[in-house]
C-alpha cells in the first residue's frame, strides 16, 4: 500500500478523516435527544452516520494510491453514502415542517433517487457536477422549508438550520469549481476547502439541531 504524496490530496484526505470524525460527533451528540423524539434522532443520525462514511472512504480514495480498477469500486459506495444523506436531509426537513407522519410516507419514494443516481454512476462517468445536479434541488427544497418556518418564527434553531444548508450549498459551489486552491499552513485545494466548510454546516447544523428539539412537530406532541 503506498500513500499518495501530492500535497493537495494529502490535505484532501486529512480534511475528510476530520470531516469524518466531526460527523461521528454529531451522531453521539444526538443521541441524547433519543428520548424527546426518536423518529428525528434517527434521521438525523443517518445523516451524520453516513456522512462519517463517506468521508472515511473518501480519506482512502485520496490518501492511499490504488489501481483505478480498485479506485472505482472504492468510490461506489462512497457515492451511494453521500447520495442518501441528501435525500436524508429532505427527509429530516419534511419532519420539521409537515411532521414524522408524512415524513414516513414520503421516505419509500425518496430513497428510490439515491439508488437511481448510484446505478448511474456504476454504469456510466461519474462527475461532481452530476452530483450537484442531483444534490442542489434537495439543498434547495431543504433551504426552503427552513427559511420558511425560520421567517413565521414557529421552529426554534431553524435559522441555524438555514445557515448549515447555505454551506453546504457553498461547499458543493467551492468542490464543482474545481479551481480554488488556497495556503493556510499547508495546500488545500478545491476539495479540501469543501471538507473545511463542510465542517463548519455540520458544526452549525448541530446547534440548529440543538435548538430544534424545543419545538413540537408540526400536529404532534414529542
Amino acid at each position: 500500500m503506498e500513500l499518495i504524496d501530492v500535497p493537495t490530496e494529502q490535505t484532501t484526505a486529512a480534511t475528510d478523516v476530520l470531516l469524518s470524525v466531526v460527523a461521528v460527533a454529531l451522531m453521539v451528540y444526538l443521541h441524547r435527544f433519543r428520548r424527546l423524539d426518536p423518529w428525528k434522532v434517527a434521521v438525523w443520525s443517518w445523516v451524520a452516520g453516513l456522512l462519517a462514511l463517506g468521508a472515511a472512504l473518501g480519506s482512502v480514495v485520496h490518501g492511499v494510491r490504488f489501481s483505478p480498477a480498485t479506485t472505482r469500486v472504492l468510490w461506489q459506495p462512497l457515492y451511494l453514502s453521500l447520495a442518501f444523506v441528501v435525500i436524508l436531509v429532505v427527509v429530516g426537513a419534511i419532519t420539521d415542517w409537515r411532521g414524522r407522519q408524512t415524513a414516513r410516507r414520503f421516505l419509500p419514494g425518496l430513497v428510490v433517487f439515491p439508488v437511481l443516481f448510484w446505478v448511474v454512476t456504476f454504469i456510466g462517468e461519474f462527475s461532481y457536477a452530476a452530483f450537484v445536479i442531483f444534490e442542489l434541488p434537495a439543498m434547495a427544497f431543504a433551504l426552503g422549508v427552513y427559511l420558511k418556518l425560520a421567517v413565521g418564527r414557529s421552529f426554534t434553531g431553524a435559522w441555524w438550520m438555514v445557515a448549515a444548508i447555505f454551506l453546504t450549498i457553498a461547499a458543493a459551489a467551492v468542490q464543482a469549481t474545481g479551481v480554488v486552491y488556497v495556503t493556510v499552513v499547508w495546500p488545500f485545494d478545491h476539495n479540501g476547502v469543501f471538507h473545511l466548510v463542510q465542517i463548519l454546516a455540520v458544526g452549525v447544523l448541530a446547534i440548529g439541531l440543538r435548538l430544534s428539539f424545543t419545538s413540537k412537530m408540526p400536529g404532534e406532541h414529542p
